[in-house]
């Protein structure tokens, strides 16, 4: 068996047969995505789509701590500051990423062990095979610094049974394993203890069926999940059409699980709140991710040119003093026009993708 290791500094190449595997790298902040590290992936990914001897991709991330806690936010916050145009790139190359993993010629497994947020979620839950573990730990908590769930993650939460996929954005809730495969976002379970067996059953596997039978071996049946038993006052509380609406229907519930999402809720950036509803209320009639890839730049460069993205980030990572003071403050005061501004055609900015 021949193995061929690459090493590209925060990411990891190796080959073995007819597997490709990229691990990112960057195990001491949870492997948090760079541009560099975006454009890597995609190069590596668009050489091995046309080329015979690949079967099959796996991902996965250095470390214990999770296979991604997202885009580094830090380096976004500090050239918005400078007015670099840092974020648009980043977003725009991410999304690209993101969209070409989702239609990818030949199988891809992702390892969503650990930690998986925000642009981890978009790295993996995209992919035709999706792994989680019983330390897996998803979640979109965007909303909590100004900005809102994205990478394409509308697609899949709006397609979620009932309302919970509208649950987990508001609240940026984590999820385990077991509810990662009910709400669509992952589909096999497979121990810790067995990942490192996994390269080597891949290796060698040429298409989709080969991939299926590995991962059938490999998992087991997930234990009973949260999410399940959560449903009904889920569904009753979050098929309202506003943000208004569902924070009374939370206010009104029995449950402790509502009173909880309701404290989280309001939390979260009132304009991100409204924003996030929306987008994953029109991601339902869309019939592609790519669709929603798109309508989430728009979304990203109008919270970039806003107020409480910036704000949001001081709060929870620059200052840590988790105070942030949202404008507008109160979801009453966010305005159809401060909406509609998020949704807005960008011209000449517009999200390209294309064929690769």
């Amino acid at each position: 068996m021949s193995h061929i290791a690459i090493q590209r500094d925060d990411v990891l190449v190796s080959k073995t047969e007819t597997l490709r595997r990229i691990t990112l790298n960057r195990p001491q902040v949870m492997n948090a995505l760079t541009l560099d590290m975006v454009g890597t992936m995609f190069e590596l990914l668009r050489s091995w789509a046309s080329d015979s001897e690949v079967g099959v991709v796996l991902l996965d991330g250095a470390g214990e701590r999770g296979l991604c806690a997202g885009g580094d936010i830090r380096a976004l916050y500090e050239a918005a500051q400078s007015g670099d145009d840092l974020p648009e790139r980043f977003w725009r190359d991410e999304y690209r990423l993101d969209a070409f993993i989702a239609r990818y010629p030949k199988p891809v497994v992702a390892v969503m062990d650990g930690v998986v947020m925000g642009g981890g979620v978009g790295l993996s839950a995209h992919a035709s095979h999706r792994i989680v573990t019983e330390r897996s730990a998803v979640a979109m908590p965007e909303a909590g610094i100004g900005f809102f769930p994205d990478v394409g993650v509308s697609f899949l939460l709006s397609r979620a049974p009932g309302y919970v996929g509208t649950h987990l954005a508001l609240t940026g809730a984590r999820i385990g394993a077991t509810d990662a495969i009910y709400c669509g976002l992952a589909d096999n379970q497979i121990p810790v203890a067995r990942l490192a067996n996994l390269p080597t059953a891949l290796a060698g596997c040429r298409a989709t069926d080969d991939v299926d039978n590995v991962l059938q071996k490999l998992s087991i049946l997930p234990p009973r999940g949260e999410i399940v038993a959560a449903q009904p006052w889920i569904d009753r509380c979050y098929a309202a059409d506003s943000i208004e609406d569902i924070l009374q229907q939370l206010s009104r519930s029995e449950e402790d699980g509502a009173h909880h999402a309701l404290k989280a809720i309001r939390l979260k950036s009132p304009t991100s709140l409204k924003v996030t509803l929306r987008n994953i209320r029109e991601a339902a009639t869309f019939e592609s991710p790519e669709e929603c890839m798109r309508q989430d730049y728009r979304i990203a460069l109008a919270c970039l040119a806003g107020h409480d993205f910036i704000e949001g980030i001081r709060a929870a990572v620059i200052d840590k003093d988790r105070k942030p003071l949202w404008d507008p403050a109160a979801v009453a005061d966010v305005t159809a026009d401060v909406v509609d501004r998020h949704f807005q055609p960008r011209g000449e900015l517009e999200l390209a993708l294309r064929d690769y």
